[in-house]
């Protein structure tokens, strides 16, 4: 059976009287290409522990078992189970976790010894949520994830872009990020109205030498006003007085028309250690 066969794909959910939810985001990959280059591109091997989120029908888990040496995928729709059990259950190195992933806690997955990393297409509706929360669990060597092709952009942005926001900043924090290709809507079924692409982030951590928290709270309210100058917005977002917050800006070599948009994390790291 090929998963990725139109023909084959709609025999195999008619068997199961299985009907696509829009809840839930549902769009299955009918190109084979697209499943076989994630799992290329995922780093996974013979030392690689996958984590797989919204395993679908498990196209996807197919070419990961094939790649690594253990794959955890994590399926909230249990009437996909039967189906996944027909279609990746010959699979001894893979794992189906029914549960959601925002309720699961990673910690309590047993990886072993391998290399813990994730792949997966990500639902769109809840890809910032699950990308923060793999990003901040600090597990994961890598993350290649497909999602839609806007945020694949905010991820990626750089200072100064329109996409670039408070979670690129986060993005940047935890991981190294790289765009890797585009996917178009013709590659799924039912057909979506959004075109998707797949990002890679490596995982780092920026070596902070200010208040973590304070550092977070400047960017969040860097954006949370970003039509405004950076002054007028964190006078809105800290209790510092007015111009303690200019001075602090202008001391980290900044103008005092400048916007959060225009910074990175050195000089928002710049402002929280003078403030």
């Amino acid at each position: 059976m090929e998963l990725t066969n139109i023909n084959d794909l709609r025999a195999l959910l008619g068997s199961h009287g299985f009907h696509f939810s829009k809840a839930m985001g549902q769009n299955f990959l009918i190109e084979a290409w697209v499943p076989e280059r994630i799992a290329e591109e995922s780093g996974a091997d013979e030392h690689s522990a996958m984590l797989e989120i919204g395993p679908g029908v498990g196209c996807l888990t197919r070419e990961l078992a094939l790649r690594a040496a253990m794959v955890k995928s994590v399926e909230l729709d249990k009437r996909l189970l039967p189906v996944l059990a027909e279609t990746v259950g010959a699979f001894d190195n893979v794992e189906i976790i029914p549960g959601d992933i925002m309720k699961l806690d990673l910690n309590s997955i047993d990886f072993g010894s391998l290399t813990p990393r994730v792949c997966a297409n990500l639902p769109y509706n809840i890809t910032t949520p699950v990308i923060t929360k793999l990003l901040e669990s600090g597990i994961f060597a890598s993350l290649t994830v497909m999602v839609q092709r806007e945020v694949a952009d905010r991820i990626t942005a750089k200072p100064g872009s329109g996409e670039y926001g408070a979670f690129t900043v986060l993005c940047d924090y935890y991981a190294e990020t790289r765009k890797l290709f585009n996917v178009p809507s013709s590659c799924f079924e039912p057909r979506p109205k959004v075109e998707s692409a797949v990002v890679r982030l490596d995982a780092r951590r920026y070596d902070l030498k200010c208040d973590e928290a304070l550092f977070w709270k400047i960017v969040r309210g860097a954006f949370n006003q970003r039509r405004k100058t950076l002054v007028n917005a964190l006078s809105s977002a800290l209790p510092n007085p007015k111009d303690e917050i200019a001075a602090a800006i202008e001391g980290a070599g900044l103008s005092p028309t400048v916007r959060g948009e225009a910074l990175g994390i050195a000089e928002f790291e710049e402002i929280a250690k003078r403030l």
